[in-house]
């Protein structure tokens, strides 16, 4: 994989799966070929990720989130993946049902401790098959406080497990 270049083959192949997912073909695995796939690991991404980002851009019209709001989020999770990670995948994986409840709140912010655990599982690479950061849910919550995805995603890791950090940042954002 060329680093210098893997945004411009991030958003090729975001834009090949869209063209995929509009002609009807819902199998995200016969998407990518093997030189994608090695891509994708190498960047720390799952394929089911990126078809989530790709299903949910579809179903919006091309809204959102959009390829570039896909390709920060991506970029994110492989600098945390190449950098703390140093390139070798975690082999935990957070289960939906030990995410917080969609109700639970955090300095009276609802679904902050759920887009929290949610955020640290994608740095790391965790994610549950089942399970997206920035879903809907997760979409509305950062568009109410005005916050990106990606800088959510660095803000976490930046807190490291200093919740407060972070509702300090969500806090900070209701001017």
């Amino acid at each position: 994989m060329k680093h210098y270049i893997w945004d411009s083959y991030f958003v090729e192949l975001f834009d090949a799966c869209v063209d995929e997912y509009d002609d009807g073909n819902k199998d995200f695995e016969s998407w990518f070929s093997d030189e994608d796939q090695d891509f994708l690991k190498a960047i720390g991404c799952r394929e089911r990720e990126f078809f989530d980002f790709v299903e949910d851009n579809v179903s919006s019209g091309g809204e959102d989130p959009t390829a570039i709001t896909a390709l920060l989020v991506a970029a994110v999770r492989r600098d945390y993946f190449l950098t703390i990670q140093k390139g070798v995948e975690s082999a935990h994986v957070i289960a939906p049902s030990e995410l917080p409840a969609k109700t639970a709140d955090l300095g009276g912010f609802v679904w902050l401790p759920r887009i929290i655990v949610k955020a640290r599982a994608k740095l790391r690479g965790e994610m549950d098959p089942d399970t997206m950061f920035c879903c809907g849910g997760d979409r509305a919550f950062l568009s109410k406080h005005d916050i990106h995805p990606a800088d959510f995603l660095r803000v976490v890791w930046a807190a490291g497990d200093d919740d407060q950090k972070i509702l300090d940042y969500v806090k900070s954002r209701q001017a």
